[in-house]
Order: structure tokens, then C-alpha cells, then sequence
């Protein structure tokens, strides 16, 4: 792989997690909340890498709402490394703002992009798996995709269809990667088993990596746009004034249909690491306490004829107590109680949007 000087992460911690409100605001989203006891999601995002990629070229992508937050979090970075978007251009323009910011430092970086939002445990296993992305990328002349491989046929996913085993010489690695065919929207539940019963599918998690020239040389034949913008990053003289200027002029569009959708070869590895993007308070459920009959905690609950609910507290020193309810989710902040019907948890952001402003 890449040495350690030459190694780069991009974290991309500007989401905006209506789905978990009320817990979630927009100053504070879900990358940003200590869900589980184990630290925010992005610092444990931050704290994988370590040993893999030198604190100093670890950057955080994050907006003006969020950024002090991100600052309080991550103070293990130097604070030149958090960067916040003058306005929301979608993922590819954010990813193209890393581009450029890293190629100003080291024209023969590679680097990943990472999302700051998932739980990823073992982190021996995911740095096994990153250290052959970046050996990858470092011998191929290709975008290297992190795929995950599914567990049920989910409709919520995008998905990646993979062909036949990389030819790369030079590369002898562990986690070997694949040619991928093409990229796969998110599916209806009957395409979505079909992917699931052949076999040569994965998830895509959002995760990328690649060498500077590689992914420049992209952008510049599918994007233009992009391409000028980093173009325009690496000749600056004043790099806050640059972006302030020409970031909020981009075409908002997401990196997977500006670029990685239309890029001539892209290559798969298929992670060994445990996985979940927690995208709603129903993937929540499964990390807190079960208590009674079915019902899932994260504070002490006390619970009469009632099964199947998940209850999350954050006003520590009250008690929450069901009697004859099923199939609720109840959370309870200091200002804010959501109560809703567990079967319509992916509607709480349509919700979010009759909030009077101060609640979001």
C-alpha cells in the first residue's frame, strides 16, 4: 500500500438525519450523537483510522451549522483539517472540495472517502480491509468501491453488480477486488431478491478510494465542472476565498451519478467487517436493551402488557413507563417527545418538515 505519508481520508459529516429526530437537529445530526455509549460516529470514525492514515491528512468535510460541533468532537485533528462547505452542492462537489484540498498538499496522495454515519466495530478487520483498497488504487488506473455483502434483499440499498476477478499486476492482497459492471439503483423488493440470489452483488457504502491522478483524470472526462474546480484548488493562492467563491456555483449532484457511474473501470472489494448505516431508529433498536417482551431500551423502562416498542431517552433521571401499547417508538429529549408507530419510522422526516423551526 501507500505509505503512511501518502495515505489520505476524506470523512463527509454534513448529513442531515431528520430521521432520527427528535434526538437528531440539524445543528447536531445522527454522525454527531453518542447513540450506543461508544463515542459519536464521527469520532469513531476518526479513531479507525488510526495507524492507517496520519492524523494530519485526515480531513473532515462538514457545513456551517454543524462545524463547531464537528470542532467540539474532533480534537484530535488539526483544526485546519475541518472544512466547512459555504453551501449544500450535494456529495460530488463535496468529494471534488477533498480532491482539490488533498491534491494541494500531495499530487501523489490516495485517498478514501468516508462516510461518518455508519457503525463499523471491528476495527481490525475494516483497516485489513482499507490497507487493500489503498494498495489497490495504488496500482490500478481505477476507482475502487467498498461493497457490502447483503444479508436480506433490501430495497432501501443501492447496489453494485461486480463481473470478473481484477487482473492487476503487481497487487497481491487479501481482500481481492472485482471489475464492476455497473452501478444499480435502489431496487424494488423482487429486483432487489433477484440481486440477492445471484450472488454477484453488493451493497455500496458510500465508501471510496482512490490516486489523485486517477480520479482527476476521471472528473476531468465526465465532469468538467468538477475537474475545473479542482483545478482551480490546486493553482490557489487563498483557498478559503476560492471555495467561498466557486463552491456555491457547482451543480448539486451526487458523486455516484456525476462520476462513479460513468468512469471507465471501477473496481470492488467486498469488506469483511461488520456494517450497519443505523438509517433509522428501527436499526437503533437491535443495539439497545431488551426488556419485557420485545421491547427496547436504552434507559429503564418500566412496562405493563406492552410488546414490541422502542423506547430512547435522553432525559437522564425520568422514568418512561408503557402500559397496553405495541409497536411504538417513543423518544424523549429536553425540549421534544415523538410518538410513533414503529411501522412508519422512514415517514418521522416527512414529519420533521410540520416542525415549527426552533424544533429542528
Amino acid at each position: 500500500m501507500p505509505s503512511l505519508d501518502h495515505a489520505y481520508a476524506l470523512i463527509l459529516a454534513g448529513g442531515s438525519g431528520t430521521r432520527f429526530w427528535p434526538l437528531s437537529r440539524n445543528a447536531r445530526p445522527k454522525q454527531l450523537l453518542d447513540l450506543f455509549g461508544e463515542g459519536t460516529l464521527l469520532e469513531q470514525t476518526i479513531n479507525r483510522l488510526a495507524g492507517l492514515v496520519a492524523p494530519d491528512n485526515i480531513l473532515v468535510l462538514t457545513n456551517t451549522l454543524q462545524e463547531a460541533a464537528v470542532r467540539e468532537i474532533a480534537t484530535m485533528l488539526p483544526a485546519a483539517n475541518i472544512v466547512a462547505e459555504p453551501a449544500k452542492r450535494d456529495t460530488a462537489p463535496a468529494v471534488a472540495l477533498g480532491i482539490g484540498l488533498i491534491a494541494a498538499r500531495d499530487p501523489e496522495a490516495v485517498m478514501m472517502v468516508l462516510p461518518s454515519d455508519q457503525l463499523i466495530r471491528n476495527t481490525p478487520a475494516y483497516q485489513a480491509v482499507m490497507r487493500d483498497a489503498l494498495a489497490t488504487a495504488a496500482h490500478a488506473d481505477g476507482l475502487v468501491t467498498i461493497g457490502i455483502r447483503p444479508t436480506w434483499a433490501c430495497p432501501a440499498y443501492g447496489y453494485i453488480e461486480r463481473g470478473a476477478p481484477a487482473e492487476i499486476p503487481g497487487l497481491a492482497c487479501a481482500h481481492a477486488p472485482w471489475e464492476v459492471k455497473r452501478f444499480r439503483e435502489k431496487p424494488d423488493a423482487e429486483l432487489a431478491a433477484q440481486f440477492l440470489a445471484s450472488g454477484s452483488f453488493t451493497w455500496n457504502a458510500g465508501m471510496f478510494v482512490w490516486a489523485l491522478p486517477a480520479v482527476i483524470g476521471q472528473l476531468a472526462a465526465h465532469a468538467p465542472e468538477l475537474a475545473a474546480f479542482v483545478a482551480a484548488l490546486r493553482a490557489a493562492t487563498d483557498l478559503p476565498a476560492t471555495i467561498a467563491a466557486q463552491f456555491p456555483k457547482l451543480t448539486p449532484i451526487s458523486i455516484d451519478y456525476a462520476l462513479m457511474e460513468k468512469a471507465e473501470r471501477v473496481l470492488n472489494i467486498e469488506a469483511s467487517f461488520d456494517w450497519d448505516d443505523v438509517g433509522s431508529w428501527l436499526s437503533i433498536a437491535k443495539y439497545l436493551d431488551l426488556t419485557g417482551v420485545e421491547n427496547r431500551a436504552n434507559q429503564p423502562l418500566t412496562q405493563l402488557d406492552s410488546c414490541n416498542n422502542i423506547v430512547f431517552n435522553a432525559r437522564h433521571g425520568t422514568r418512561i413507563a408503557l402500559l397496553g401499547v405495541d409497536d411504538l417508538i417513543v423518544v424523549q429529549t429536553a425540549d421534544a417527545l415523538l410518538i410513533a408507530n414503529r411501522h412508519e419510522a422512514d415517514s418521522i422526516k416527512q414529519l420533521t418538515e410540520l416542525l415549527p423551526p426552533e424544533l429542528l
